[in-house]
């Protein structure tokens, strides 16, 4: 009888190797990490905003970089607390939770700060979490963007 520890050593390794490849997965569909946004109608880079999780387990999102000369610096169409408050800076995804698995964020807002309008979000990474969709809707009518992650 064998009582070498090569054998369970050899399956620990292999189990912690799976491990940590199902983790680097999981970190690259998550939503977390820097994005670039563009606009919808040139395609043209807008800004960089930045998804992390809060204490509450929820993810927000914030401007963290204006990449267009803003004609507008402050969120004047806002009707919140944000109203006239910098563009840069300012959260704009809100209580975005994991659904179907991890796989989809939803559950929370999103401010568009050209228009100062609210819209339910729901947030699909895409192609391994190197691009994102972002959709917005009120109601039965939606928009949808999709951001490129910053590496």
């Amino acid at each position: 009888m064998n009582c070498s520890p090569a054998p369970y050593l050899r399956h620990a390794v292999l189990a912690l190797g799976v491990l940590l490849a199902s983790g680097a997965v999981l970190a690259q569909t998550s939503p977390v990490g820097r994005w670039k946004t563009f606009d919808d109608s040139t395609g043209k880079a807008m800004a960089e905003i930045v998804i992390a999780p809060m204490a509450t387990g929820a993810l927000h999102g914030r401007i963290d970089k204006s990449i267009t000369q803003d004609s507008e610096p402050l969120c004047s169409l806002c009707t919140d607390e944000r109203k006239n408050q910098p563009k840069v800076g300012m959260e704009i995804i809100r209580g975005l939770r994991p659904a179907d698995g991890g796989t989809v964020w939803e559950g929370g807002k999103i401010l568009d700060p050209e228009n100062g309008k609210e819209y339910t979000v729901r947030i699909t990474p895409l192609d391994a979490g190197k691009r994102l969709q972002v959709r917005g809707y009120i109601g039965p009518f939606y928009r949808t963007q999709v951001w490129q992650r910053i590496e």
